[in-house]
């Protein structure tokens, strides 16, 4: 048995169906134990009914009311018999080939844990630890540890060796110290990231315990988060991976109650807030965990003491980014993009800049501070695109106050008549700004990753030289400019039926001219496409080759033993491409045209 999947099932009738369906068709060896926890509404006859016809599959374990997940979780892991356990609630359900990617990535990896990527059907999921496919992910060098569902595929050997389980009494948070518990004894933790594993779902009804009103209420999640922490705290000892694991919790569970929630709350409670977050600083927090902190943390951190303040930095960390593009131009090698930014509801400001975020590697960033302007809202920034690296950027504008940054996506509010720029060449990289399809947003692509790169290469010169040579002088411009020589990499040929392809060696000047000597002697049979390769810091880029009918030499034909072989350069209708039919003729078949 592969994988035990474990659900366990409250008051869930109209989500069931889905929910085992997308379970039974995992192409798995697989059971399904569904643990019934004292449900009212029907759930109870129609898994006795999935029972019925899925006798060797589905077995449903039913019991009196808990109050929450942990204690049919657990349950479930009791008469679990799967080298795996996966942990799935009745209201979500899984992708088609969720198991089997997993149980692939496990087996590959020998893991004790396998994350899949989770898509949100009215709920958040967490995204930041599902960049890449990860063969094994380091606890203390990645972001695995941000995720603390248990939506995951465990080695049921490791859970039953630690003894570990989850907790049975409280109805939120049980799941995150199960899972904090298991991440601190796996040796080999692996990521799914190209697939939608698990989807999450908000019941319309708000029926589920998450919808609950009371269900994040801020001092009982900071009550409720000690346990996991310390039982993290009890299997890691002080260090570098300790810190880290504490900055998750600082982060997401404790400093996360002082933005949004700290507003909601009346101000005793926002008291009470305050000095729950402040006990766990004076418990757990260390030089390491604070070094770790980004900005608004640190400035939450120095405020705990000041309830006003606190309060101000949410109102700050609350408040929409407005922001418009006003103007989008080269001057001088450099883009400049201007535009306004302000906090809603906030005239202050400390300053604004331009952020380029990597779009595959979001650390990456290069902030570019606005030159001063007339009105504190208005911002203009002078990028050097030439210290991009290859890739594409997404532009964000910050607004910083008091040591808070808030950052927005920019583009998609922007006066009229802003367009495009065109391509520009910086260095051996092409250069291209464009708005996303999608929303309109400002982004750069370096080198050509996702936009077509603008190019153009025309024959000069063609001539043929000893060896059946096809001797082709030339020039290239990309985005309305000749590249460096080192630029241009070689001359393909493609044959169009097969799609096979020939190389060949290119003489690159400067200006953008080029030469080339091809073997088209050599060429077997078929019809076959010019093309220039260029390296323009990403992809390689391939031009078809332009020329006009008179700039190409006559047919040359020429005997190779008994084969007549033919090679006839021309220029393709419409656009004038240069391609080249080359023909190979035995005597048998020059019989049979003769004698047609």
């Amino acid at each position: 048995m592969d994988v035990s999947v474990v659900i366990p099932a409250h008051n869930c009738r109209p989500f069931l169906d889905r929910c085992l369906t997308s379970v039974l068709i995992q192409r798995v060896a697989k059971e399904i134990i569904v643990v019934d926890d004292g449900s009212t509404d029907g759930t109870a006859e129609l898994l006795d009914l999935y029972a019925t016809y899925h006798r060797t599959i589905v077995k449903v374990v039913k019991q009196e009311n808990s109050g929450g997940a942990g204690r049919p979780r657990n349950v479930g892991i009791e008469h679990a018999t799967g080298r795996y356990v996966f942990f799935c609630d009745a209201d979500d359900y899984l992708g088609a080939e969720a198991l089997e990617r997993l149980m692939a990535m496990a087996d590959r990896n020998d893991a004790d844990i396998v994350l899949g990527r989770m898509a949100g059907h009215g709920r958040r999921v967490p995204v930041s630890m599902f960049q890449h496919n990860l063969d094994r992910a380091d606890l203390g060098d990645s972001a695995v540890y941000n995720s603390l569902s248990c939506f995951k595929l465990f080695r049921r050997e490791m859970l039953l060796r630690h003894g570990i389980r989850f907790a049975e009494d409280r109805m939120i948070g049980e799941d995150i110290q199960f899972t904090v518990h298991a991440y601190c004894h796996a040796e080999v933790i692996s990521v799914v990231a190209d697939y939608d594993c698990y989807h999450l779902v908000d019941r319309p009804d708000g029926s589920s315990i998450m919808q609950q009103p009371d269900s994040r209420d801020p001092v009982a999640w900071l009550e409720m988060i000690r346990a996991p922490i310390a039982l993290m705290a009890a299997h890691i000892p002080p260090g570098p991976l300790r810190d880290h694991l504490l900055r998750r919790h600082f982060r997401i569970d404790a400093f996360a109650q002082l933005g949004a929630p700290f507003l909601e709350a009346g101000e005793v409670q926002r008291k009470e807030i305050a000095q729950e977050v402040a006990a766990l600083c004076d418990e757990w927090l260390t030089p390491g965990v604070i070094a770790r902190l980004g900005g608004t943390d640190r400035q939450r951190l120095a405020a705990l003491g000041d309830v006003e303040r606190l309060e101000r930095l949410a109102r700050i960390e609350a408040a929409a980014v407005l922001r418009r593009l006003t103007g989008l131009r080269w001057e001088a090698g450099r883009l400049i993009v201007t535009g306004t930014a302000e906090l809603e509801g906030i005239r202050d400001c400390s300053g604004l800049s331009l952020v380029l975020r990597a779009r595959h590697d979001p650390a990456r960033e290069i902030v570019v501070r606005s030159e001063p302007c007339a009105r504190l809202r208005d911002f203009s920034a002078r990028v050097d695109v030439g210290a991009l690296e290859s890739g594409v950027w997404d532009a964000y504008v910050a607004v910083e106050l008091e040591g808070v940054v808030r950052r927005g996506r920019l583009g998609a509010v922007r006066d009229g008549g802003i367009s495009r720029p065109a391509a520009r060449l910086a260095g051996r990289s092409i250069v291209l700004p464009y708005f996303t399809r999608d929303n309109g947003n400002l982004s750069l692509d370096i080198g050509g990753h996702v936009l077509a790169v603008p190019g153009s290469v025309r024959i000069t010169r063609t001539r043929w030289t000893l060896g059946h040579r096809l001797a082709l002088d030339g020039e290239v411009t990309v985005g309305g400019s000749p590249p460096e020589a080192g630029c241009v990499r070689r001359l393909v040929w493609r044959e169009r039926n097969t799609g096979a392809e020939r190389f060949d060696r290119v003489t690159s000047m400067s200006g953008g001219a080029f030469a080339a000597r091809p073997a088209v002697g050599r060429f077997a049979p078929g019809t076959w496409d010019a093309y220039l390769e260029l390296e323009l810091g990403g992809p390689p880029a391939r031009f078809r080759i332009e020329t006009a009918d008179t700039a190409v030499p006559a047919a040359r034909r020429w005997w190779q033993g008994a084969v007549l072989r033919t090679a006839r350069p021309y220029a393709t209708a419409g656009r004038g491409r240069l391609s080249t039919v080359v023909r190979r003729l035995t005597p048998r078949a020059i019989i049979r045209r003769l004698l047609r």
